[in-house]
């Protein structure tokens, strides 16, 4: 018998990363789209242009001068009711900063594939995780994919997610390793995304019959308005959108279940796991690295390491009490960044760290900062470095104050 949900042979395609982005904003069937091409995300946004352009996709199109700017139009489209879409890269996403702090604080729930690449200087136009973990305290969600697949996949969902608590989510692939490599991948039909994804009923709009003002000048504390109504102050309005944050993982993990139950493939968890049951020593990786890490797996398996793999999907809002549960049989847990927090650690470490401080998890953690700017990273370099961790296990060995580079210095 052939399961229901089983991709059909006709609709298999030969997707890069950045057409599967596309096609997962097309198939959500959003309204305006603003960019500004930066290297790599341009073919994103060039495909949707493209499917506006020959009728497929009913949407306003609007060519910016700057990704400023592009935000700006997709806040300003999403307030007046309009579901939008965005993508960017790098410096894209850097100039963005201010408005992604304007979108998350009006609570808009726009979608933004984030094509992740190096920060200069130098100019460096390769991929690491450095700028969307720089936007990390913006108040998006972030959802990190591993391949091609879970890019489509993630953009759908993320429109159920943002539109269900009102947060933007920002879904972050890998330049070039993702975004310029082609793989299959199941395209829905638009009648089946339609039965997972409503249409947009928005939370704000605008009307000339029923003028508004949104977001005017607040101060510290709750304020009456010109009606008598008593109005949050801006602390209230900060404790809402962290609230937000915190519990949007039942509605992520909701999403990802009924994602799975209609098409197949299954996104329940805020992370992956790979061989945890009986793991004493855990590699954690976010994206594609987390992928290559199961070969490096695979090698210290063979040489009789117990050796598992957790693939981080969500990094906001991070998955604090399940990493603890995952990693409780851990003694030994080697992280691998595609960033630096300069003058500390890797970004996912030190979240790492801060999820299993104070439980009764007592694993020793190690940090490699790894790949940045392009820089290949092998499984075999993978392996090596968890070999190194080994001694850390030790009676008496403090974890490394800072953490270890792979390269050449």
């Amino acid at each position: 018998m052939i399961d229901k949900n089983t991709p059909r042979k006709a609709d298999i395609r030969i997707l890069d990363g950045n057409h599967a982005a596309a096609q997962g904003a097309k198939l959500s069937r959003i309204q305006v789209v603003a960019a500004y091409p930066i290297t790599p995300q341009t073919p994103v946004t060039e495909a949707l242009s493209e499917f506006v352009e020959g009728g497929e996709l009913k949407a306003q199109y609007i060519a910016v001068e700057g990704e400023h700017s592009a935000l700006a139009v997709c806040t300003s489209a999403s307030m007046v009711g309009a579901r939008t879409f965005t993508a960017t890269s790098s410096h894209g996403l850097a100039y963005m900063h201010e408005m992604l702090h304007w979108t998350a604080g009006a609570r808009l729930p726009v979608v933004l594939a984030c094509v992740n690449r190096a920060i200069g200087a130098p100019w460096n136009i390769l991929n690491d995780q450095q700028d969307s973990i720089s936007q990390r305290d913006t108040g998006w969600i972030q959802i990190y994919a591993r391949n091609n697949q879970e890019i489509l996949d993630s953009v759908i969902q993320a429109y159920r997610i943002a539109e269900t608590v009102y947060v933007p989510v920002m879904v972050c692939y890998d330049g070039y390793v993702l975004s310029h490599t082609e793989m299959p991948v199941a395209v829905p039909s638009q009648e089946e995304v339609d039965r997972f994804l409503p249409p947009y009923k928005p939370h704000t709009i605008l009307d000339p019959a029923n003028p508004k003002n949104y977001n005017l000048v607040t101060l510290a504390n709750p304020r009456v308005n010109t009606e008598g109504v008593l109005c949050h102050g801006y602390m209230e309005l900060r404790y809402l959108l962290q609230e937000a944050l915190q519990n949007s993982r039942e509605t992520i993990a909701k999403v990802g279940r009924e994602f799975g139950e209609q098409f197949g493939r299954h996104y329940s968890g805020m992370f992956w796991e790979d061989r945890l049951d009986d793991a004493d020593i855990v590699i954690v990786a976010m994206g594609s690295l987390a992928t290559e890490a199961i070969v490096a797996a695979d090698m210290l398996r063979k040489e009789g390491h117990k050796v598992g793999v957790l693939g981080l999907r969500v990094f906001r809002p991070f998955p604090k009490s399940d990493l603890v549960k995952a990693l409780k049989k851990s003694r030994l847990i080697v992280v691998f960044d595609k960033n630096i927090s300069y003058g500390s650690e890797g970004a996912t470490c030190s979240e790492i760290k801060s999820a299993l401080y104070g439980t009764d998890v007592n694993a020793v953690i190690r940090d490699f900062v790894v790949g940045l700017g392009g820089r290949d990273v092998k499984a075999r370099e993978l392996a090596d470095a968890a070999k190194r961790s080994l001694p850390s296990l030790k009676e008496g060995v403090l974890n490394t104050e800072y953490p270890e580079w792979i390269c050449d210095i």
